[in-house]
């Protein structure tokens, strides 16, 4: 019996070294999504840029585009806009989920650095980030023409995201036609 104690914290430590090298092996930008493959939350919450306005999921179909969830707070957000604004000025169609802010704020925020959204739902109270599953801006989600959830990233979006966005939009698309 004492000699089986002997190894015991050998056993733990190649335990615990098994579960170190398994945690820095995932990619912590490829979360699981509740919602993929799911239609967007119902929601319905008013436009950011159009405060009188009411928006719901049916403002979001149409045609595969891309959700950003995004807010002034948000370091990162402020790194990825410029990239947003250029996706835009290509032709791809943009949504904005202004997350857990406030309107003046975000409002100041697309004057200033211009505003890359189609249309753009104020969550302030971050009642449809909680029904999304964020974890935090930016996030941004690729929709099917029915508003169909069909893939997630978390982080900012740069060049090198942009063309597995790019791949998965295309995807999307081609299976939409097929």
């Amino acid at each position: 019996m004492r000699r089986a104690l002997v190894f015991l914290p050998l056993a733990i430590f190649l335990g615990l070294g098994f579960f170190l090298w398994r945690g820095l092996s995932i990619d912590p930008t490829e979360l699981p999504s509740a919602r993929l493959n799911d239609p967007f939350p119902a929601f319905e919450l008013p436009s950011l840029t159009e405060p009188n306005k009411t928006l719901t999921p049916d403002d979001l179909k149409g045609e595969v585009a891309l959700v950003n969830v995004w807010a002034t707070w948000c370091p990162t957000c402020k790194e990825e806009h410029a990239f947003l604004n250029r996706l835009q000025r290509e032709g791809i169609t943009i949504y904005g989920i202004n997350y857990k802010d406030e309107p003046v704020k975000a409002r100041e925020w697309l004057k200033r650095y211009l505003d890359p959204y189609r249309s753009v739902v104020l969550d302030e109270e971050g009642l449809l980030g909680l029904d999304l599953g964020v974890y935090g801006a930016p996030e941004t989600y690729v929709i099917d023409a029915q508003g169909v959830i069909r893939y997630r990233h978390v982080g900012a979006v740069d060049s090198q995201v942009w063309e597995q966005l790019k791949t998965v939009m295309e995807q999307v698309e081609a299976g939409s036609n097929g």
